[in-house]
């Protein structure tokens, strides 16, 4: 009894139509009538490539000119076919198969031949290339040779030039499938030195209706085959393709593809990384195990990320990692401790010496003879690797040995609490806040609160900025938060309080704790801070009196913190002044402790125990004498509040003992100690001298005074201290001598301060009693004086002689001091000395020091003088002599910046002057202009004008300098009278005579006022 046939058979049975490989013997129809001539031809001339490739054309366009149309919707035998799914397409393909199989009997090693045969073929059974891949493949085969070598590109063309649309299925038509990759295998065995029949071959297993049987050991084999035949140089265009292929089949075959590639280049491991994350169901801990290697080779220089990623970002993408997958990835609480103990434990045995010691067996590295590709690795613990003797070394770095923490091949959890102390903390230091705070999530993450507690109290404790502080306060503050809002949420629910398996005492208690805890964690902030700075820099003193601070009225805390303190700073690396911590420790007994609410102190002053802590301090290498010497003043302060006047006295004398040879003794030699050079601390002498002012006689306080000018520390200061002493206690000559003693030893500079005091007590002393002996001190004091300071002496020499000597004496000394000092004050020493010789001599007297002054003075301060000395002529009636002055200053003044000075010549003028004088003036104003007509000049004058408010156009000042006439009439108020008459310019002396009387006199017209020369001097004809 027949069976019939179902449909998929039937399409089934129409495959494999090119194997064996068609003959006209088996099928009549593959050369048609028209073709003979063609086959004749190609029988007379079979070496003729041309030929064969022009029938093959023929033959294409044929069999796509007889191809029927397809309808816009496939019918399922298309689907299942695609493009053998019609009669003609079959028998072409045939045909086409027929004709490259006879070529490439004579041409078996033309690549052309091959590729066009392969191609023909894919295109009858994969069918054809999407849009987009077409695109893709056009530009990836215009880019250059880079391209062919990148691995990165050519994964990622992989993914866009693989795209098909239709193809036989595999299984209808897997004889045919069989029959093309038996094709491409015959195409690699002819061509394989070559890496384009191998890329053409291997893109057919991407196809998604190839058959599984080829997708998965054939495909792996073949590519393998690939690597193996070609050379190295050319194996980056095959692990693209590869590499795609792993990443399609995923699994542990895809899995060890991509180790296998990443041991030769890790470069691409950072998108391997997201392909694990991503794929489904996610490899965390894979993923981490690649990352946590990146993180380490990166910090050894031995990677660098393709993203631009830095050692600490990529060992933050760990962490990150390991929280997110917590429970995948990491080990829990019991096995971090056992393993810890456990490499604890290795760490205290003794290791065998590096002589002795020979490896049982060579480890397997990157740099070594041998590569782990797989298999049991050798342990760490073996450790070293075994260098035969005639080995050479190779220069650069060593790669990283085994661990299991970086082996995604291995299955065992990481320890993440060690890995984040190992390569986290020990080597981002100064990102400690977010490792521990990473840390802690990752035990959060688990459920492990009480380990995260611990965490954070460990990060709180080891920290050493105030940002890695406030980093793990928020987050162990927010922890501790978000468990009590948890637990009273709890505890509200009233499900929880039917359930019975709810312990309701329980969760009321942890409550209870955790509240507790909370209330100290907040209360502990400023001093867990305080120790974050204190580790941060031991020697902070300030630190460490603001943890003293902190503790208040607990004495007991108070003085074991000033012990610690005192144990911990090195005295030579103090930050700020140590000696404080030490006079505040003794004070602290010296007032009995802290105070209650009365303010009474809550012990008994303890003195004995103040004078230790003192007593330690003067032996303290403190980094500078000032230091010392502020201990020892601060003891004697102490003895003086507690009435020890002489015990005071004793402490200062022994402070300032003077050794046999004080002079081998530099103050600043810094090798010497605080100790040896305290003697010459001027801080401790001047207390000395100080206490004994107070509470000592007038002998010891010369003696301590004396001391200090034999040991040449004295300062300007202490020779005024001194004679001031000495001056209160009646001692006027031993003060007087005591000046002259400072001034000896000081620079004239400083002298000049000490010579000031000195001349203005003698004479408040003397006054004119001892004249000759105050002119002799004033000489001395302007012999070696600087022209910078000696203007106060000579005012004060000049005043002596004023009120005691002679006016002559005091004008010549004004007269010297013009000359003597510096330039900046000759202008106000010439102004007294003109003023001085005006109320002695009289006005005339003082033309011969205004002639000197302008000749001594700067051309500013000369414009300035000159403007004095024409007023001075002026009022004594000396017209001309003022007008020739003015001319002579008009050369210092420049018209846009000076404009007072010529407001004032020009009102001169008008008041005394003549329409001849004013054109002058005019003259000379624009012929100044001239000369100052540089573009420095008018930067000048722009800044002056603008800083007196007036805003001018260039315009116009050009204008006034062509015209200066014109603008002064247009600067004239116009106002109009009740007259027909205008008021014009300004009134001048009459040039020109309109009446005469019969004396020859000039007369005003009628209904015309004379004008007046309000300068004209009056006389009487009896004075001629």
């Amino acid at each position: 009894m027949a069976i019939d046939q179902s449909p998929i058979t039937s399409l089934s049975s129409r495959f494999p139509l090119t194997f064996p490989i068609p003959t006209p013997l088996t099928h009549s129809h593959l050369i048609s009538a028209s073709d003979l001539a063609t086959e004749e031809d190609l029988l007379h001339n079979p070496d003729n490539i041309r030929s064969w490739l022009s029938y093959i054309h023929q033959l294409k366009e044929r069999i796509a000119n007889n191809e029927p149309s397809k309808g816009d919707t496939p019918s399922p035998e298309e689907i299942l076919l695609g493009p053998l799914s019609n009669h003609v397409a079959r028998e072409g393909l045939q045909q086409l198969t027929m004709v490259y199989e006879r070529a490439l009997a004579i041409f078996p090693t033309s690549f052309k031949l091959w590729r066009s045969y392969y191609q023909t073929r894919q295109s009858y059974v994969l069918g054809q290339l999407t849009n987009s891949a077409k695109t893709a493949r056009n530009h990836h085969s215009k880019r250059g040779s880079g391209f062919k070598t990148n691995v990165r590109e050519l994964l990622e063309a992989a993914e866009e030039a693989n795209e098909w649309q239709g193809g036989l299925d595999g299984i209808i038509g897997y004889e045919e499938w069989k029959s093309l990759i038996s094709t491409g295998e015959r195409m690699i065995a002819c061509l394989s030195h070559l890496p384009a029949p191998w890329l053409l071959h291997l893109s057919i297993l991407f196809h998604p209706k190839c058959p599984p049987v080829f997708k998965r050991t054939y495909a792996r084999r073949t590519f393998d085959r690939a690597l193996r035949t070609l050379p190295p140089s050319l194996h980056g265009r095959v692990w693209g393709l590869y590499l795609r292929w792993a990443e399609m089949i995923g699994g542990e075959a895809g899995e060890r593809v991509w180790r296998r590639f990443l041991k030769v280049d890790p470069s691409l491991t950072e998108r391997h990384i997201a392909y694990l994350l991503d794929s489904s169901p996610p490899r965390p801990l894979a993923a981490s195990k690649y990352l946590l290697s990146l993180a380490r080779r990166a910090a050894k220089n031995l990677y660098s990320s393709l993203e631009g990623k830095s050692p600490y970002q990529l060992f933050v993408d760990f962490l990150e990692l390991v929280e997110k997958y917590a429970d995948d990835v990491g080990m829990d609480e019991e096995q971090t401790l056992e393993l810890k103990e456990t490499r604890r434990a290795i760490e205290e045995e003794i290791t065998v010496p590096e002589e002795e010691a020979v490896p049982a067996e060579e480890p397997a590295s990157i740099d070594g003879r041998l590569i782990r590709i797989a298999g049991p690795p050798v342990p760490v613990e073996q450790g070293k690797m075994y260098k035969p003797k005639d080995a050479v070394s190779k220069k650069g770095p060593e790669d990283l040995p085994y661990d299991e923490d970086t082996d995604p091949a291995n299955s065992r959890l990481l320890d993440v609490e060690g890995i984040v102390e190992r390569d986290g903390l020990e080597v981002y230091k100064d990102q400690a806040g977010r490792l521990w705070t990473g840390l802690a999530t990752y035990w959060i993450k688990r459920g492990e609160f009480d380990r995260a507690t611990v965490t954070f109290e460990r990060g709180l404790a080891a920290v050493v900025t105030i940002r890695d502080f406030t980093q793990i306060f928020d987050a162990y503050a927010e922890f501790s938060e978000t468990m009590i809002s948890t637990l009273m949420d709890a505890l509200a629910d009233e499900d929880n309080l039917e359930d019975e398996d709810f312990d309701l005492e329980e969760t009321e208690k942890e409550l209870d704790e955790r509240m507790k805890k909370f209330e100290e964690l907040m209360d502990r902030r400023p001093f867990i801070l305080n120790e974050v700075l204190l580790r941060r820099n031991p020697n902070e003193v300030v630190e460490w009196e603001k943890r003293v601070a902190l503790f208040g009225d607990d004495d007991e805390k108070v003085v074991e913190t000033y012990i610690k303190a005192l144990d911990t700073i090195n005295p030579r690396k103090a930050t700020g002044p140590l000696y404080p911590l030490y006079v505040n420790f003794a004070k602290f007994y010296e007032e009995g402790g802290s105070k209650d609410e009365e303010g009474e102190p809550k012990n008994e002053p303890d003195l004995k125990q103040a004078r230790k802590i003192m007593e330690r301090a003067t032996k303290v290498p403190f980094k500078s004498v000032d230091e010392l010497a502020e201990v020892w003043c601060e003891w004697a302060e102490l003895e003086l509040r507690n009435e020890n006047y002489d015990e005071a006295i004793r402490l200062m004398q022994r402070a300032t003992t003077i050794p046999r040879d004080p002079k081998k003794v530099n103050f600043y030699d810094e090798s010497l100690s605080p100790q040896q050079r305290l003697f010459k601390s001027l801080k401790i002498w001047s207390f000395y001298s100080d206490l004994e002012e107070s509470i000592g006689s007038v002998e010891s306080t010369k003696v301590v005074y004396d001391k200090i000018m034999e040991l040449k520390i004295a300062n300007a200061q202490v020779i005024v201290n001194y004679a001031g002493f000495l001056e209160e206690n009646k001692y006027f000559e031993e003060s007087f001598k005591v000046y002259e003693r400072g001034i000896e030893l000081f620079h004239p500079s400083v002298a000049f301060e000490i010579w000031n005091i000195y001349l203005s007590k003698f004479v408040k002393r003397y006054g004119g009693k001892k004249l000759e002996r105050a002119r002799d001190l004033f000489e001395q004091a302007l012999e070696n004086c600087p022209p910078k300071f000696c203007k106060p002496i000579y005012l004060l020499y000049a005043k002596l002689e004023e009120e005691h000597g002679l006016a002559k004496r005091a004008m010549g000394i004004y007269d010297r001091a013009c000359t003597t000092v510096q330039d900046s004050d000759k202008f106000d020493m010439f102004t007294i000395y003109i003023a001085k010789a005006t109320a002695n001599f009289g006005l005339p007297a003082t033309r011969p020091i205004y002639e000197r002054a302008l000749e001594s003075l700067p051309d500013k301060q000369t414009a300035e003088m000159c403007e004095r000395f024409a007023r001075m002529e002026r009022k004594l009636g000396e017209i001309d002599r003022a007008r020739a002055i003015y001319a002579h200053a008009s050369q210092f003044c420049d018209p846009r910046v000076e404009g007072e000075f010529w407001n004032e010549w020009n009102q001169f003028e008008v008041d005394t002057g003549s329409e001849d004088t004013f054109r002058e003036m005019l003259r000379i104003k624009r012929a100044v202009q001239a000369a100052f007509n540089t573009e420095t000049s008018f930067i000048a004058a722009q800044t002056a004008a603008a800083a007196k408010g007036v805003e001018k156009s260039i315009d116009n000042s050009g204008q006034d300098a062509a015209d200066p006439m014109a603008a002064m009439e247009r600067d004239l108020p116009n106002t109009s009278t009740t007259t027909s008459k205008k008021i014009g310019g300004p009134a001048f002396v009459a040039s020109t005579l309109k009446t005469q009387n019969s004396n020859g006199i000039d007369q005003a017209d009628e209904g015309e006022e004379a004008v007046v020369n309000p300068d004209a001097i009056e006389m009487d004809e009896d004075e001629f």
